[in-house]
């Protein structure tokens, strides 16, 4: 890969990569979704049988195979989209993909693999129109089934480091600060603070004399949650992109990305990834002779859920055990060395080439006043579609459990936990409450890092509850007697419920 060492020569290779693509002829592409949890459900065996009958049959000038990351639709694994048409062929077994590429290369659909629906058996033939994805607004997560994650040209292709250039075109901070914050962007990690305004204070802050970070959190410990992994290994040019501007925006000239050690995939993609931009001449000293310097590093955590709270998380980088201290000061005052040191998570950092390209103001238009754009969910738990969804902040919980999720699989729906151990849950009768950080906060849970549980008459409360304080309990990392002990001491309590030992006095 030639090595980049001009703004001229970025707007000149990305213009020809384009313009290629625009050129080609296109022919059927079989795209498979080959994530974490596609690999579990067989997308391996697919590929091989994939590769294996299109060399034997002498079709490499007539197909092609992409392998994507995660596309979301988690319950249909494995499976395989069928572009142009976007024919989706679910829970295909090896004996089905010959019959899926004779139909691919005719121009026809195979109806008796075609997706269906699961009560009326009625035929979806483009995937767009399936309801699981038609009430979806997949700004984020509708990359991923667009590009192989390891092949930065794809990235490229569909406009990618577009927003980079724009931003060293600009040469302004100040307006890559002043579009997030026009944006509305909340930080999609739990609490959801202004994005823009933590960058304006990183950038103001004096304390690194010069030297600060930007980390990438992709600790992602909360049980049932996985939209950070899949972004990570489906897109990770996209948050490398975003740590890129945020570099630039604050002033910083290093980056970590923090990833939790049990997502392999994930960090041999992103590894992947940050190699070849180093390679185009992106990342490192004098970036395209701006004069900017800024490098992205892995480091790889043990997967104590303790660390994805920021000041938790610094102290596991500087090489200690992971424990939150007291803030003030905050970590955009001192944080990694006692430099200055900029959080966010690896959603956040995805919206960020979308808002510089889209503009601020269009961003906007997606969500409501004050919870704009999309926010995406692992929706898990007892629902015919298990999966994840991307939808507008400002939508229902009943529009995401009933309409995208598909309603229950059996018995009647009891409620749905959000926010991971730190959250609460939500009944059905107050399903109509729209989904954005104040509502839920209100309702007594949170928006969280976007994990949905959704549970049903067979899910007994107490046992929710005791599941989640015995995950907290091990969890603690010991620094602070109340959580130390107090943890143990109410788990002890729910399983006393629980087993029928309980007293009116631990009711209280």
């Amino acid at each position: 890969m030639r090595r980049l060492t001009s703004l001229d020569e970025l707007i000149d290779f990305r213009q020809r990569i384009m313009s290629d693509r625009r050129e080609e002829t296109p022919i059927p592409t079989l795209v498979v979704c080959a994530g974490t949890g596609g690999q579990a459900s067989g997308a391996g065996g697919l590929m091989r049988v994939i590769k294996r009958h299109i060399l034997e049959c002498s079709l490499s000038e007539k197909i092609e195979l992409r392998v994507t990351g995660c596309q979301g639709f988690c319950e249909m694994d494995p499976f395989i989209l069928v572009e142009p048409g976007n024919h989706l062929y679910p829970r295909l077994q090896l004996e089905h993909v010959p019959r899926v590429i004779e139909a691919a290369l005719t121009g026809t659909v195979d109806e008796e693999l075609i997706y269906r629906d699961a009560q009326e058996r009625k035929p979806f033939f483009n995937q767009n129109e399936i309801p699981f994805f038609a009430k979806q607004t997949r700004t984020i997560l509708g990359n991923n089934q667009k590009l192989d994650p390891i092949r930065i040209y794809q990235y490229i292709e569909r406009d990618g480091y577009g927003a980079l250039e724009k931003a060293l075109l600009k040469d302004d901070s100040d307006w890559i600060v002043e579009q997030v914050k026009e944006s509305g962007l909340r930080g999609r990690g739990g609490a959801g603070f202004p994005t823009g305004t933590k960058w304006e204070l990183a950038r103001a802050s004096a304390g690194g004399q010069g030297q600060k970070y930007v980390v990438c959190n992709c600790d992602e410990g909360d049980p049932g949650a996985y939209m950070d992994r899949s972004l990570l290994e489906g897109n990770p040019h996209a948050i490398l992109e975003g740590m890129l501007i945020a570099g630039i925006a604050i002033g910083a000239s290093e980056g970590f990305i923090y990833v939790r050690s049990e997502y392999p995939l994930a960090i041999k993609h992103t590894t992947i990834a940050i190699r070849q931009v180093r390679d185009l001449g992106l990342l490192g000293a004098d970036i395209l002779g701006t004069g900017i310097d800024f490098d992205v590093n892995i480091v790889r955590g043990a997967g104590a859920f303790v660390c994805g709270e920021e000041t938790a998380l610094i102290r596991s980088i500087e090489g200690f055990m992971g424990e939150p201290r007291q803030r003030p000061p905050y970590p955009i005052e001192r944080g990694i060395g006692g430099f200055p040191t900029c959080i966010n998570n690896v959603e956040t950092l995805a919206n960020i080439p979308v808002i510089i390209n889209r503009g601020a103001e269009e961003y906007a238009k997606v969500g409501t006043t004050g919870n704009t754009g999309t926010k995406i969910f692992s929706l898990v738990g007892k629902i015919k579609n298990t999966g994840l969804v991307e939808v507008p902040l400002g939508i229902t919980i009943a529009e995401v459990v009933h309409e995208i999720g598909g309603g229950p699989k059996g018995k009647r729906i009891k409620a749905v936990q959000t926010g991971g151990p730190s959250g609460g849950c939500i009944p059905a009768e107050r399903f109509d409450l729209p989904i954005d950080y104040d509502s839920l906060v209100e309702a007594g849970s949170i928006m969280g890092s976007g994990g949905m549980i959704v549970m049903d008459e067979n899910t007994c409360m107490v046992d929710v509850a005791k599941y989640f304080m015995n995950f907290l309990k091990e969890e603690s990392c010991g620094k602070c007697f109340t959580c130390r002990k107090g943890t143990q001491r109410m788990h002890e309590i729910l399983e006393d419920i629980s087993e029928g030992r309980g007293t009116l006095y631990q009711l209280d």
